[in-house]
Parts: C-alpha cells; structure tokens; sequence
C-alpha cells in the first residue's frame, strides 16, 4: 500500500483548495492508497533561520513542529499540495514549510552529494492550486517553485491541477468537473505509485545468497 502525505496549504480550513485536496485524498484512497491529512495552519512551524545546523547530519536544529514532520517525508511514496495562489505564488503557511525543506536539499546535494541535474526522484508529487485572476502567467511562477521544491524531497512533479475563477469560500463548488478532475487525479496517483512499487519489485537485484 503506498503512503501519501496530503498537505493543505490554504489559511482557510475550508476554502477552494482544501475542498478540491479533500476530493483527491478521497480518490487516492479509493485505489488504496493510505493517505495521512496534515493542515498547515495548525501547525508551529518557524520560518527557515539559515543557521546550517542541518549540514552536520542533514536534520534541522530547529525544535518546533516541523521536526513532526521530517521522518514522514523520508517515509512518504508521494506527496499532494494544495495551495490558494498569493501574489503569484503560494500561501504563507506553504511557504514556510517549503522553506523548512532545505534541510532536504542540503542532505541530497550537499552531505550525500548527490549530481545535480542527473538525480531521478523515486516519488511522485501532485500539486492543486487555485487563483481568482485569469491572468496568462499566473500560475507560472507557482509551478517552478512547486517543481524545485519536489526536487529538494526526491520528488518528481506528477502532475499540478491549477484552476482559474475561485476567489470567495465555496466557489470551486460551482464547478463540479474541478471537483471530477481532483478526485480522478488522487485515483491516477495512488495507481502511479502502486505501479511504481511493482516495477521496483520486479527490477531489484535477487538477496545473496538462497538456494
């Protein structure tokens, strides 16, 4: 069974992104993935200090909520994010946690030095925003931010769902192909990432020794 971590980044407990997040949580858990819900507003989590405790063995030195966290992100098979679009990228809440990540980056290409550019992340990353503007580049900047971030946690960007016209609380609900479209996203990755097992199962090298 594969394990996903569902991140809701949006101030609001039920505004448009949690609500679409919801939907996909939903369909991962249909094709049965375990999905675990974590709110990020209700968290305390300090914005990254830029101390570099983490270069010592690539855990941060900070101790806040954060530190609840780390362990699952090793231990996740994917990940979902959800955030409302601010000023053209994502919510406060979201980008503290992005920021705690580094810690992340530093262990991959700094402690373990891993090749920059020539790494393939071994998870898969789905990232569902909304923005009320129908501004050509609006979600531009977002996606460049999401797709490093995902790197930093050995992830690949699966796929973002990113919808226009959702600004006041509940207005996704006047769309209800968003809502189709989330839930059938959360199915494809949890089937993504059963498959990915199947694969890895199938091409690791036999245990030594045996009959």
């Amino acid at each position: 069974m594969s394990y996903i971590l569902a991140f809701y980044g949006s101030p609001r407990r039920k505004g448009n992104t949690a609500i679409l997040l919801q939907q996909a949580v939903q369909g991962a858990r249909e094709a049965g993935a375990e999905v675990e819900e974590i709110v990020l507003r209700d968290l305390k989590i300090s914005p990254c200090l830029e101390i570099y405790g983490c270069k010592q063995n690539g855990r941060c030195v900070i101790q806040d909520d954060y530190q609840k966290l780390h362990d699952k992100l090793l231990r996740m098979d994917g990940i979902m994010l959800a955030s409302p679009i601010f000023f053209y990228t994502v919510s406060a809440f979201t980008k503290i946690f992005m920021d705690r990540c580094n810690v992340h980056w530093v262990k991959k290409y700094w402690i373990d030095e891993a090749p920059m550019g020539k790494w393939a992340n071994r998870r898969k990353g789905l990232f569902i925003a909304a923005g009320a503007t129908q501004g050509r580049k609006l979600f531009e900047g977002v996606e460049l931010t999401v797709r490093y971030f995902f790197d930093a946690i050995d992830t690949q960007l699966w796929r973002s769902l990113c919808f226009r016209g959702l600004d006041f609380q509940g207005d996704v609900m006047k769309h209800p192909d968003y809502l189709e479209e989330a839930c059938a996203a959360g199915r494809a990755l949890a089937l993504a990432l059963a498959a990915d097992a199947v694969n890895a199962a199938q091409t690791a090298p036999p245990a030594a020794g045996g009959a």
